[in-house]
């Protein structure tokens, strides 16, 4: 149980860390400064380490130990060679002098023409940068100037002794042109300027929760979130309003036909509930479905709220994939409870087997995405390929708090006793489970939904590229809509029970 607390906190709390100090400075002082990664603008996934582009190189590389939010978020920070020490102004400062060779500028002339970014962390704080720009010509598109920035401008703010906020610039004007190949002799530059500013330390995350022009933003959209639970609950609503009043027409009717003759031909409700009642034909894959459903909803209920007290912020996405990583692990105690409370009540015998199959559904398909994934990203040498460190970090999570959870949780939902008994008062032996199956695939539908947006989406709205970001785009966004399904179809299926319960609660059956 410790671990588990342990392990949530750090969910909680992983942020990309510059330093371990309070991040507090006196003139002078060393403020650490990584760079991050590199990237075409359009495809988030597609990331490559910020040295594999022939920048200068500081005299010692040293890589900065990450965090597995961080190494699951593509982050590989190292030290830069840029020296931004606090409160001190630089103008024009010569990084390096560097001889491009030939395959070096058409590298470089590679990341112009994709728009590759680069992102560094200063204090704690990120800030992106074009490696450079392509100078149309109006005429002739083979006349098209590759221009490369060799000059970067930080323009940063400070409140006494913390710094709050970073800006790069890439001058255009210091910029050389890498359209041909041949050698080049290159000189990079930078320039420090440091400004005072009323926003406390406090507040200097505020501006990475509004702004959008970010690379990879992960911009949450409250009012269409908000707007669209609202629809919901009004159609919900409205919807349920209307079968209330039908059902309390019938009951009126059931009452009366009750005090009256009982040979009377059963109709409605009465006629249809020997199909109503009826056992699932796979059972353990229905109840591992139910069980996986669970859990994915748990976790989502957790993951919106941690967003909504503002854990994540929009550039942190490694907080969010630790998060998951450590959330899911927690709550696959109630895929097991879940699981085995409805394959026991359904006289299933081999409820071993039907935790293995609850495990599975939908790690399998999971881990067997990761794999091809990250065969691709490791084909492509992106910052995407996991270490093999990660790997079994992951891998003990699962094997120390995830496998061992499930099997308490389903230990203890076999000796359960059942929510889910059938409620109608009838003379027979009524069956236990109401076979509710269809509603699994009614509520699981909209992953399916979801799924063909992905597809109009990418052609017809992202920009994205390319067989490695094709890839990791659908291949991951095939496993959301497959979660989406699970939990859908799981909130589908306890929707139709409680329905069914309240009507067969009222009601007499023959």
């Amino acid at each position: 149980m410790e671990v588990a607390l342990f392990l949530l906190l750090l969910a909680c709390c992983s942020t990309v860390g510059a330093d371990e100090s309070d991040h507090r400075y006196k003139e002078g002082d060393h403020v650490p400064l990584y760079v991050n990664k590199v990237g075409p603008f359009h495809n988030p996934s597609e990331t490559y380490r910020y040295y594999d582009l022939p920048f200068c190189l500081p005299e010692h590389v040293i890589e900065k130990k990450e965090a597995l939010g961080e190494v699951l978020n593509g982050d590989r920070l190292v030290d830069a060679p840029y020296e931004l020490n606090f409160l001190k102004d630089k103008q024009s400062v010569s990084l390096c002098k560097k001889t491009l060779s030939t395959k070096q500028v058409a590298k470089f002339r590679h990341a112009v023409a994709k728009d590759y970014y680069f992102e560094m962390y200063y204090d704690d704080l990120p800030l992106w940068g074009f490696v450079g720009k392509i100078e149309k010509d109006k005429t002739e598109s083979s006349d098209d100037k590759y221009l490369l920035f060799r000059h970067i401008h930080f323009d940063i703010q400070y409140n006494h002794d913390r710094v709050i906020e970073i800006n790069v610039q890439t001058d255009p004007a210091f910029s050389v042109d890498i359209s041909e190949d041949k050698e080049l002799d290159v000189e990079f530059l930078y320039s420090v300027h440091w400004n005072k500013t009323d926003i406390t330390y406090a507040e200097r995350m505020a501006k990475y929760s509004k702004t959008s022009s970010m690379p990879q933003h992960l911009e949450i959209h409250w009012f269409s979130i908000v707007n669209s639970c609202i629809t919901v609950l009004l159609l919900t609503g409205f919807l349920a309003t209307i079968l209330m009043r039908v059902l309390k027409n019938d009951f009126v009717k059931y009452s009366v036909d009750e005090e009256s003759l009982d040979d009377k031909e059963e109709t409605g409700w009465k006629y249809i509930h020997g199909d109503v009642f009826r056992f699932p034909k796979h059972k353990s894959l229905f109840s591992a479905i139910v069980g996986s459903g669970t859990q994915l909803f748990a976790l989502t209920i957790f993951i919106f709220l941690l967003a909504l007290v503002g854990v994540f912020y929009p550039y942190n996405r490694g907080a969010l994939f630790t998060a998951l990583v450590v959330i899911y692990a927690l709550t696959s105690g109630i895929a097991g409870y879940t699981a085995s409370s409805f394959y026991v009540q359904l006289e299933g015998t081999n409820w071993v087997r039907n935790l293995l199959l609850t495990s599975c559904l939908f790690c399998g398909p999971l881990f067997l995405t990761f794999c091809f994934l990250n065969t691709v990203a490791i084909i492509y040498n992106a910052t995407a390929a996991l270490p093999f460190g990660t790997i079994l970090v992951i891998l003990l999570i699962w094997t120390l708090v995830t496998s061992p959870l499930l099997v308490l949780g389903g230990i203890a939902g076999k000796n359960s006793k059942s929510e889910f008994q059938a409620p109608c008062r009838t003379t027979k032996h009524p069956r236990e489970i109401p076979e509710l199956a269809w509603s699994v695939l009614c509520g699981g539908s909209t992953g399916v939904f979801i799924f063909f947006y992905c597809i109009y989406y990418y052609h017809a709205r992202s920009g994205m590229s390319g067989f490695m970001q094709t890839s990791f785009f659908f291949g991951y966004m095939t496993c959301v809509c497959y979660g989406f399904f699970l939990m859908l179809g799981t909130v589908g299926f306890r929707a139709s029970l409680l329905f069914v319960r309240h009507i067969y609660r009222s009601i007499k059956c023959e």
